[in-house]
Formats: C-alpha cells, structure tokens, sequence
C-alpha cells in the first residue's frame, strides 16, 4: 500500500513571558531580551501538523484532513487560542513556554490522537520568520 504524508495548517493566538524563575529579573533579561517582559507579548502562531500512513484503499486517505483538523482544534488550539500561555495553560506551568517546548507540547498530545496513522512532523511557526521543527523522540 502506498504511504503518504498529510499536512493540515492550524492557528492561534497566544500570549507568553520567556522566563525562568530559577535565574534573577536581569539574568532573564540578559537571556530572553524583550521576551521576558513581565507584561507578556504575543504571537500568531502557525502550526503545520503532518501524519504520515498507507493509504486507506476504501477511503483513499491517510486519515481524513477535516478529522485532522477536528483533533487538532479539540486536542490543542481550544487550550492554546487566546490564552496566555504562562498563566492560562496547565501545561506551561512548570515549563517555559518557549517555541521548541510548545512544539514538543503539541507533539505529546497530538501523537496519540491521530491513529491510526502517525505523527510524522510538527512545524511550529512563531512568526513569518521563526520556526521550530519536531519529529517526536
């Protein structure tokens, strides 16, 4: 059977603060820059979900791009979409919401979601110039 990767494009709009508490204000502000504003900043996000699998031979899918983008709404962007990340998201509460953690984030609960088929890639686009690619480990 042939196999296929599938990619569907998400976004969202999320607010966060690059900083780690284990390090003084002006050491973060040192390593972050203007990231680690004590007021936030935000981002309109993109991200790029790609699954990988044999092509169904009934339906001629890998898995249905509009299930794709179902899982992807009700799993991710409805936590993520207007939130700030730092505040708002249990899964940042211990963990810098930088763009590779939000990758690898997305990765983690994406990937079992989308079976039978595999998640093969995630590009997390953090503006038009700047994004983090990740394959799972």
């Amino acid at each position: 059977m042939p196999r296929c990767v599938v990619t569907r494009r998400m976004h969202f709009n999320a607010a966060h603060r690059l900083f780690n508490p284990r390090v003084s204000d002006a050491e973060n502000e040192r390593i972050f820059g203007a990231c680690s504003n004590p007021n936030y900043h935000g981002h309109n996000y993109n991200l790029d979900v790609s699954v990988e699998g044999d092509i169904d031979p009934v339906t001629g899918y890998v898995l249905d791009i509009a299930r794709l983008k179902d899982i992807v709404t009700e799993r991710l962007v409805r936590h993520l979409d207007h939130k700030n990340l730092n505040l708002d998201v249990p899964w940042f509460q211990d963990l810098n919401p930088t763009a590779e953690n939000i990758a690898v984030v997305c990765w983690r609960v994406l990937a079992p979601a989308v079976a039978p088929a595999r998640l093969a890639h995630i590009r997390l686009w953090e503006t038009e110039r700047n994004y983090v690619d990740y394959e799972g480990t």
